[in-house]
Order: structure tokens, then sequence, then C-alpha cells
């Protein structure tokens, strides 16, 4: 498999320190390559997806990558492509944040395999460095001059903000990281963001300079919309993140669902393992028909089971087919809150539902699904009216918890799409 022509048609390939004699190096034997993640939080999220997709390729093509989650430099924080200082975070904050990452990180790759993937911390070998030992083995090999002129520091400096001398010394420790992977696992190859070309690239003249090797590298666009913003951020949940508890599975599936045509057809390359044949289907389908939204749909599937996983889908699947109609089987109230984010919802005393004081008339008005028990009485005669889309069609039904779709809550439902929820509290 030629992977780089498979990663340059999925559209992930931004630039690389050798055009021309890479895909014919590649192709000599499995090579290692690396990237890095930043413990900055306790999740790896969308925009992390991109460079772990990336290992993921080169491993089914039969290379081995290594993800290292930094951290050592995850406590100094890169200051490429940030405009202000990153807050420093404490180490036992960080070793949180590792475990954390390192768990999804084994949903994506193999690390069983015979090219199986290897995740190591960089604060291994950056750790035990006293300060004077690394000034003399590793500072003395780096040029201010060179490191003034990279974007990355640029930027910084003309900017309000500044750089500290601790984000100045992020470069020296990333570009040490691929040293030793070449001393240690026979790294040869780098990737990263479009951001990290400064970082890959001192890595590069690091090792040459120190132990007269070539080493490689190349860089993925960043994740963003067709307008150029930066995608991964929801305007209701902010960041979508892997994890189910920061952010829920059928919040991540609508997420994807929701993308736009002009969107999709990217992310289907980036983040899903279908074949070109595959990708060109589903964009002839989304042009001749975009209301079906077949690829949104796609997206959304591939990836909830690959980080999420089959039960999880099944779950947000059928979440989503009871927004549509579908009738509700008992869920958890958290379930049922995860589904109706957007609803209505009202409070109501357990003990008039237990008591059997509410009609399904009553429910309707309380919910304000209906102006007046009038409008209501008219809804349920009209057969309009639904509890966990199961039709009402007698104004008198008496509900009681047997109608609730959780522990409980009530889901009532007017005409085709107007939903609203009962809160029923002690």
């Amino acid at each position: 498999m030629d992977v780089l022509a498979d990663l340059r048609r999925r559209g992930m390939v931004h630039q690389t320190t050798d055009d021309a004699g890479l895909p014919a190096w590649l192709a000599e034997k499995p090579r290692t390559l690396y990237a890095g993640f930043d413990p900055t939080a306790d999740s790896l999220h969308v925009g992390h997806l991109v460079g772990m997709m990336i290992l993921r390729r080169f491993q089914r093509a039969g290379h081995r990558p290594i993800a290292i989650v930094g951290g050592a430099t995850g406590m100094i924080g890169d200051p490429s492509g940030k405009s202000d200082e990153r807050n420093l975070l404490s180490k036992e904050t960080i070793e949180a944040n590792v475990a954390g990452m390192r768990a999804q990180m084994r949903k994506i790759l193999d690390f069983d395999g015979p090219h199986g993937a290897q995740l190591l911390n960089n604060l291994d070998w950056i750790g035990p460095f006293s300060y004077l030992d690394f000034l003399r083995d590793v500072g003395k090999n780096f040029s201010v001059n060179t490191m003034l002129a990279k974007d990355s520091v640029k930027a910084r400096l003309g900017s309000e903000a500044g750089l500290s001398y601790t984000e100045f010394s992020y470069m020296l420790l990333q570009a040490f990281d691929f040293v030793k992977l070449h001393e240690t696992h026979g790294c040869e190859l780098q990737v990263g963001g479009s951001d990290q070309w400064g970082n890959i690239t001192a890595g590069i003249d690091l090792a040459r300079r120190m132990r007269g090797v070539q080493l490689f590298g190349m860089t993925c666009p960043l994740l963003t919309d067709s307008e150029g913003r930066k995608m991964g951020k929801s305007e209701k949940s902010g960041t979508v993140w892997l994890s189910p508890e920061k952010t829920p599975p059928y919040v991540f599936y609508q997420y994807w669902i929701n993308l736009p045509d002009a969107d999709v057809g990217r992310c289907l390359g980036f983040f899903t393992d279908l074949s070109h044949e595959e990708l060109d289907a589903l964009d002839a389908a989304r042009a001749a028909n975009p209301g079906k939204r077949e690829s949104q749909v796609k997206l959304a599937e591939e990836l909830t089971k690959l980080v999420h996983g089959e039960a999880a889908l099944a779950k947000v699947q059928r979440a989503s087919q009871i927004l549509f109609g579908a009738e509700i089987d008992k869920l958890s109230d958290a379930e049922l809150q995860e589904i109706f984010a957007d609803v209505p919802s009202t409070l109501q005393p357990r003990h008039i539902l237990d008591d059997g004081k509410v009609t399904i008339t009553d429910a309707l008005a309380l919910s304000n699904l209906a102006k007046s028990r009038g409008e209501a009485r008219r809804v349920v005669q009209q057969g309009g009216a639904y509890v966990s889309n199961r039709r009402i069609e007698d104004p008198a039904t008496v509900l009681t918890a047997e109608h609730l779709a959780g522990e409980s809550v009530m889901v009532l439902r007017s005409g085709k799409k107007s939903y609203a929820l009962l809160r029923f509290v002690v």
C-alpha cells in the first residue's frame, strides 16, 4: 500500500521534508514513526483524531507507530498556534490526563499485532535530565537565530503576550524526543499538525547535529471547516471530546450528523477506513441527493463505533430513531437528558403522579404543549397526543409511573415533532 498516496488523496498531507524521496523510502521496508500529544486534558478531542488516524493508516500499511504522551512537554506548554501562554499544570494533573488519553489511544491503534503500536511518555527520558546536562548535551546544538526564525516563535514574539523562556524551551524538548526515539526505537519519521512544522524540523536538525542521521517529517492540515474555522467545537456543548463523560456518545454522534455538506466529505477521508471507491460513491450520492444526508450518517456511524464501540453506536442509533417517532422503552434519566437536551422540561411533584391525579389532558397543559386543557383535549381527540411516542386516544386516560420513560421523566409529544418533558420529583 502506498500510504503517502493514500493520505494525499484523503487530503491529509500538508507538507513533507522530502516530497520526491519519501514515497520510495517508505516503500523500502517497514518504518517507525511517531506523533506527540500533550496531556492538557484528561481526554483527547476530535482535533487529536487527525494525528491518531494518520498513525492508524501508517500501521495498516505495515509501518510501526509510536504515540507519545507528553508528560514532560505538557508541563511546559507548546506555544505553537497560541496567542497566550498556557496555564502550567501540576505533575499530578498531568499523570491523570496521561492515563485518560492512554485508554482512548488503545481504541484507535493496534498495540498487539505484528506492527503493534507503542505508547510512551517523554517524561521517562526527559525527567532524569539535570538542567546543566540538558544545556550541555542538547542546548549547545541549537541556534537561537534558527529558533527565532520559526513561524511559531515569530508569531508569539510579535504578539502582545510575548513569549516566556519556558515556552521558548519547548522546541528543544520536542526536538530531543525525536533524537531519543531514533536511538531507542529506530524512529525515522515524525508526523503532526501543520502548526508543528517548526518543532518537527528542529528535531530533524538536532538529530543531524547530535547523531549525524537523516530523519523525516510530515504535517497534516489542521481540522478546519470549509470557511477556515477550527472544527471540533459544538455551539451548545463546546469541545467535542472522545471521553463519554465529557461528550456523551449521543452528542458525539449528533455532532457528525449535523455537519454541513461542505465539510463532511473531507471528514470522511480523514476519519474513516472507507476505501477510495466508497468515498467516491458517497461524494456522488451527496451531490445527487444532499437531503438524504447519507454521508453524515456514515461518518457518524463509523466514528462513534471507532471511539465508543458497537454497543454505544446501537444506543445512539436507537436514540435517533426515538426523535423520529420510535416508541421509547425504559431508558435512564441521563440518557433521556442527552436525547432531549433541547426539549423544554417542566418539574412537577411526584405525588400527583403516584396519586393518579394526572391525565393526558393535564400533562399536555402542564408541559405547555397545549395552552389550555380544552386545547389539550382537542389534541388528544384528533390523534395528536403521545406518551413515550405511543398514541393516547382517550382524553381521560390517567398517566401513572408505567408511562415514565425513565426513573422520573415522562416524554410527551404533540403532533409530529413537538416534544416536552415532565419531570416528577419528590
